[in-house]
């Protein structure tokens, strides 16, 4: 897990999009609730852009 790619990486050149989950912790349960908005974020991505799921 890389909390600082957005400030670490030129994202803006990146040929596709990057999808940042913010949860407690990686674990299944915390993750489990935020699938639904993952994959909306997935699919929504664009080439560039930064989503952001989660607390």
């Amino acid at each position: 897990m890389d909390r600082g790619i957005e400030f670490q990486q030129p994202i803006s050149a990146f040929p596709v999009g990057i999808v940042i989950v913010r949860a407690v912790s990686n674990r299944m349960q915390h993750l489990r609730p935020l699938v639904p908005a993952i994959l909306a974020a997935i699919a929504a991505a664009t080439p560039g852009q930064v989503h952001r799921v989660g607390a």
